[in-house]
């Protein structure tokens, strides 16, 4: 398919065949094939035929060159995603694990390559890496089950943050990060992976503009029936208070409308009925993460829809963090660095009895040269197994409290203070923290703290004042308000996804280590669950006029909570200081 064209260009040996339209003598090089004298031999009108076909009906294709032996076999949903991709210049497909999405998109991307000489397609997703990891994979299998696409492909080349796939008729295939860096590139297509973790501002900003300019013909003309400009969505879903979520609602309105959109989605059954998918895996994944169990196999948008407490979307784009701090990182002589942390802790009470948990979160902060801070790092978040007592919580509080720098001689310590919601249960966490404690494991003396603004008597005199019990009664709204702000304004900072820590620390760390950095990432990722469940919610007291509530009362808010302490005291206590404070007395008296 790729070696024949309906056009052939003459080679421009004198003035007179030159590129001048001002010039009355002007003879185009370019010249319509003589039907009788081409390879051809006639049958030119049937090829093309045959062509716009195939075009239209790309599945057909793919029978065509399958082998008798080996190879896949399409089903039904696939030839449905294939065809609508052929038709409509904007897809959306929210789709579960398991129904071969990616492979779908590649095998449609490969055959435009093919049916389009001189066409550029791109892939894209959050991240580089992200993006070229999942295509070469795929590449291989496409060439695995159908061997004759080999003869279409002039060559091949990935590496770990690019690839690029170039065709015989001139077409090209390559990958592009959701970022700046891809901004004024041209491209006539493209394809967004996992969509649902785009970063909206980014792409409208940097990659939307890509495909604005279409694919010219030898002709030097554009096909106005062709799909110049097609930007396709492929993902699981996400939170219903996202962009994305807003997008495929507005193009499952389009497709309603009839204005050229086409969304598509299923949930686990289908990739199940025809063979994809193995009901042992969904049953599996069932009794696991509630939460991932209705992104990736319900394809539920979740969290809520109304009165959400934040865009999530806004949140997710803070994960910034390219690897956690386990400890607090010492230079070479072994003193701690310079560092400036809080710990907060929620004593939670779940809904489900068997989830009572404790979250601990680590904030580093971030400070600019008049002392404001500029950002709060959530650089690790710890929950201790459950069915653990006060005594043995406010052990593993104390044990990272010196982890961290943390000194009884506050003047040395790098940890600030600990903050803890001392209301009910809490007080409980509060009060072992003010005795004595032997650590079991090392037989290391873990000290007595003092409060800071409590009448709590600690058991040894004169104890450091550490703890900050924290009473949310009253000043709900306010902290509510606190953890709005840092993210609206984007001081606040998260941990990256476990891909993309873990190509960072790649063959840095001990297994140990790897697994630490691995469940930093996933509660940062329940974080983000947590925030996405809960709700603003009015109420008439008069000393905090809203509150937070849960859309599911099965998806704790623990992290959330802890957090939200630790701003609080950031914000009201830490950050006092105000930039350009130096001043003169004089100039406030009158002259």
């Amino acid at each position: 398919m790729s070696g024949y064209s309906n056009f052939q260009t003459t080679n421009v040996k004198n003035t007179k065949d030159r590129y001048d339209i001002y010039d009355s003598n002007f003879n185009s090089p370019i010249k319509l094939i003589d039907e009788n004298s081409s390879p051809l031999k006639g049958n030119l009108s049937k090829w093309v035929a045959a062509s716009s076909y195939l075009r239209w009906s790309p599945d057909i294709f793919y029978d065509l060159i399958t082998p008798e032996k080996g190879g896949i076999r399409l089903t039904l949903y696939q030839r449905v995603m294939m065809r609508t991709l052929a038709r409509f210049p904007e897809n959306y497909f929210c789709a579960p694990r398991g129904i071969a999405k990616t492979l779908t998109e590649l095998l449609i991307m490969y055959f435009t390559g093919i049916a389009y000489p001189n066409i550029t397609l791109t892939l894209t997703a959050s991240t580089k890496e992200s993006s070229v990891k999942i295509w070469k994979e795929k590449h291989d299998e496409i060439l695995r089950f159908y061997p004759l696409l080999a003869d279409e492909i002039k060559s091949a080349n990935f590496s770990k943050d690019s690839g690029r796939v170039e065709f015989q008729n001139g077409a090209v295939i390559d990958n592009l990060a959701n970022a700046q860096s891809s901004k004024g590139l041209r491209r006539r297509r493209g394809s967004l992976e996992e969509s649902a973790l785009i970063d909206k501002d980014l792409y409208e900003d940097a990659i939307e503009p890509i495909f604005n300019i279409p694919r010219t013909l030898p002709n030097g003309t554009y096909d106005p029936t062709e799909l110049n400009g097609q930007i396709n969505r492929f993902t699981t879903s996400g939170y219903k208070n996202s962009d994305e979520y807003a997008k495929i609602l507005q193009m499952s309105k389009d497709m309603i409308d009839l204005k050229g959109s086409f969304v598509f989605g299923s949930d686990w059954r289908m990739p199940v009925h025809f063979g994809m998918q193995k009901k042992s895996v969904i049953d599996k994944a069932r009794k696991g993460n509630i939460i991932r169990f209705r992104q990736n196999y319900l394809c539920d948008w979740v969290g809520a829809s109304d009165g959400a407490l934040i865009n999530i979307s806004k949140l997710m784009k803070l994960r910034t963090i390219k690897v956690p701090e386990l400890k607090c990182p010492t230079d070479k002589k072994g003193n701690y660095l310079l560092n400036e942390y809080i710990l907060g802790v929620d004593v939670a009470r779940s809904s489900k009895q068997s989830n009572n948990k404790t979250a601990i979160v680590v904030i580093k902060l971030i400070r600019n040269k008049a002392g404001r801070i500029r950002q709060a790092q959530i650089v690790n978040i710890i929950t201790p197994p459950n069915g653990l007592n006060f005594e043995e919580q406010s052990i593993t509080v104390k044990k990272i409290f010196y982890s961290y720098g943390g000194n009884l001689d506050l003047n040395k310590s790098r940890v600030k203070a600990v903050i803890i919601d001392s209301n009910s249960i809490g007080q409980g966490l509060l009060e072992k923290l003010l005795e004595d404690v032997t650590d079991p494991e090392t037989n290391e003396e873990l000290g007595c703290w003092a409060t800071i603004n409590t009448e709590d008597k600690p058991k040894v005199k004169d104890a450091p004042k550490i703890v900050y019990g924290l009473k949310a009664q009253g000043i709900n709204a306010s902290i509510i308000r606190t953890f709005i702000d840092y993210v609206e304004s984007g001081k606040l900072k998260l941990i990256k996804q476990w891909k993309d820590v873990k190509d960072e620390i790649s063959g840095k760390t001990d297994t140990d280590e790897q697994l630490a950095y691995e469940i930093a990432t996933k509660q940062t990722q329940a974080l983000i669950d947590q925030v996405a469940n809960l709700k603003i919610k009015e109420t008439k007291s008069i000393s905090s006029n809203i509150t937070v509530e849960q859309v599911v009362r099965g998806i704790d808010k623990d992290i959330y909570s802890a957090i939200v302490y630790g701003l609080y005291y950031v914000a009201v206590f830490l950050d006092e200081e105000e930039e350009g404070q130096d001043y003169n007395w004089k100039d406030y008296l009158m002259w």
